[in-house]
């Protein structure tokens, strides 16, 4: 299927926080309640429709033990954005976020836009985790924030929708460089067939100037 860009995610946090059950919600609309713990990296993609574009976000999946953080901190670099996950019904798993968060813009593009995701929300009987916190801990350091139940869906589709949309509007607001490897966009077909036909203008027309018209418009 055909698309204008695509994305390169990571979803990054603590082991057993529903990473791989959030990416299996959002690509394939299922949950699989036993799910074997992730082993380095696994991947998915799919594709989301933001204002008139068709966009392809390929997803990283990474294993949340400590042993395996060296293989995760390879796959920061080239991220668009990242989905940074807790389990609402473990503090630990809130409280090592800072751990995470600095090893995200340690080795990641400082393009890169963070989500915070708190996990598990249909299990409110059991938080330990007030939403006020994590929104705070959002606020402070400049991330979108959303809540999810990788179980029922529940905001599954919009968390990476929208930062998908927040990555498309620093995009077309010219804050991203498409042809540095390190932001983690690329062209899709869509683009490249639509900047192969505009390069084509009337006799006599400057289409150099043309084109680097629209390359500024991109």
């Amino acid at each position: 299927m055909s698309y204008a860009y695509l994305f390169k995610y990571i979803i990054i946090g603590d082991t057993a926080v529903g990473k791989s059950c959030l990416l299996l919600q959002f690509t394939d609309q299922r949950f699989q309640p036993v799910y074997d713990l992730t082993i380095g990296v696994e991947f998915g993609a799919r594709m989301v429709n933001i204002g008139d574009k068709q966009i392809k976000l390929q997803v990283w999946d990474t294993a949340g033990q400590e042993s395996f953080r060296s293989i995760t901190r390879s796959y920061y670099r080239g991220a668009a954005g990242a989905l940074l996950v807790y389990d609402v019904t473990r503090r630990d798993t809130f409280n090592h976020l800072a751990s995470w968060l600095q090893d995200a813009r340690q080795h990641a593009s400082p393009n890169m836009i963070i989500t915070l995701v708190g996990n598990k929300c249909d299990l409110d009987a059991r938080r330990e985790v007030k939403q006020e916190e994590a929104e705070a801990f959002a606020r402070e350091n400049n991330l979108l924030f959303l809540e999810t139940s990788a179980k029922t869906g529940a905001n599954v589709e919009q968390v990476f929708s929208v930062t998908a949309r927040a990555i498309y509007e620093r995009l077309q607001q010219g804050l991203l460089d498409i042809n540095n490897d390190a932001n983690g966009i690329k062209l899709g077909p869509q683009q490249l067939n639509n900047r192969q036909a505009n390069s084509y203008g009337p006799v006599g027309s400057d289409t150099t100037s043309n084109l680097r018209r629209r390359c500024c418009q991109v």
